[in-house]
């Protein structure tokens, strides 16, 4: 049987997710066996926030770095 394929969610859906599961796993409501499905579910959603951040940062790591090359060459322009 193939696999469902489920849309992408944004950062913020994916957290309000995690934060549902948290909530519903703290509530103690739970059976053991869908406490685990839970819990399984939240850490998929951490792994997909955890490369979301990582992403973000190595982009704004990126476009630091050339914003600071840029202003350094408009620097070294002006001291001609």
């Amino acid at each position: 049987m193939a696999k469902k394929k489920t849309p992408e969610l944004d950062f913020e859906q994916q957290l309000d997710n995690l934060e549902s599961i948290v909530d519903q796993l703290e509530s103690g409501e739970l059976t053991l066996e869908q406490s685990i499905d839970k819990y399984q579910d939240g850490v998929k959603s951490l792994k997909s926030l955890h490369q979301a951040m990582s992403a973000s940062e190595q982009k704004v790591t990126e476009l630091s770095a050339d914003l600071r090359g840029e202003i350094d060459e408009l620097e070294d322009g002006e001291d001609d």
